[in-house]
């Protein structure tokens, strides 16, 4: 018997400007690519039992990673590595052809995958795709306030299949409350994917699940412990809006008021912000471990402010590498906490056993 499962096929954001696709690389990678793909109606029904998961950045692959656990006969391939820019990722030969070869493909979402259409058509993936962002609020350019569109959407009586979320703030998963959303989504696509592996992925997902609420508590227990208007936050670039609404914090402004982390700001844009900082009393200012915190070190001198750069960056766009304190989702928003803590004047309680 075969089975077929369609896990939300619609497209992703069209591409406006095509990054990587030079003439080399496409011809490259149409001659490794050729017989490679894998259709959706046979992702749970190869000769071997085996499924083959791609995850595009490596929040998404952590996530999915921990859904899968050790279960035999799951690989999963991770495109986008740590301290690597989601925004200006190119595929390369290798990735392409893990793609052309996978049953199922996971995403952040959002648009944040500018080049994930591009990279489709030329590995020839044809299997199943699980966007994570299904179910989740998304939220607009300005932190704390629902993307209109999205609003405007739903009280027309579009489904979540129907609208793209194109244009909104893409960096979901900073809040831990969509991370669960997320796992949720994932784990019921790797299942439908899958029904060999399906009680593998059910008992993974509740105990990664009880994790990430058990993290969200922490977080709130602590944070709820300073006073709102204390709850103050600069960073590297537009990347917390999810972050600062889910716990009640003021996003005073970002170094880079985009939610690309490859823009750069003007120099109207540095005094604002440097006004900002000093007009709201924020006492620190936040870079970012996959960027260059030349700006950020630049602002924070002119304001008078401590800046947390180097190993006491926050990680927004990417995880950390195996050895730092951000290799894992969990471990991002421990860190991240503790520092954005530490700059409030709080020492953040122990941290649960079951998340060390």
């Amino acid at each position: 018997m075969v089975l077929t499962i369609i896990i939300n096929r619609r497209s992703v954001p069209e591409v406006k400007t095509p990054k990587f696709l030079l003439p080399a690389l496409a011809a490259s990678a149409a001659l490794v690519l050729a017989g490679c793909s894998t259709t959706a109606t046979n992702a749970s029904t190869g000769s071997d039992g085996d499924l083959k998961v791609v995850a595009t950045t490596t929040q998404i692959a952590d996530l999915t990673r921990n859904i899968v656990g050790d279960t035999d006969g799951v690989s999963i391939t991770q495109l986008i590595q740590p301290n690597q820019s989601a925004h200006s990722y190119d595929p390369s030969v290798a990735d392409l052809t893990a793609l052309g070869e996978a049953d199922v493909l996971v995403i952040n979402g959002v648009g944040l995958e500018e080049w994930l259409d591009d990279a489709i058509e030329a590995s020839g993936f044809d299997g199943i795709t699980i966007d994570s962002d299904e179910g989740i609020t998304i939220l607009g350019g300005e932190a704390g306030h629902e993307d209109e569109a999205a609003h405007d959407d739903e009280a027309a009586g579009a489904s979540a299949e129907d609208h793209d979320h194109d244009g909104g703030n893409p960096h979901i998963w900073t809040d831990v409350s969509n991370a669960e959303t997320m796992v949720a989504t994932i784990a019921d696509g790797l299942v439908a994917a899958s029904s060999t592996h399906a009680a593998d992925f059910e008992a993974n997902e509740a105990v990664y699940a009880g994790r990430l609420a058990e993290l969200d508590a922490w977080i709130r227990e602590n944070i709820d412990t300073v006073p709102a208007a204390e709850r103050l936050l600069v960073s590297n670039h537009d990347a917390f809006g999810y972050f600062t609404a889910a716990y009640d914090i003021t996003y005073v402004g970002s170094v880079i008021p985009s939610f690309d982390d490859n823009a750069e700001p003007s120099a109207a844009e540095i005094d604002a912000l440097v006004a900002a900082v000093k007009a709201t009393g924020v006492k620190a200012v936040f870079s970012e471990a996959s960027i260059n915190p030349k700006a950020a070190d630049t602002i924070a001198a002119e304001a008078g402010v401590a800046v947390y750069s180097g190993e006491d960056a926050l990680y927004g766009d990417s995880l950390g590498p195996a050895d730092s304190d951000g290799a894992t989702y969990v471990a991002t928003q421990l860190h991240n906490v503790r520092l954005i803590l530490e700059s409030w004047g709080v020492t953040p309680s122990a941290v649960p056993a079951d998340l060390q």
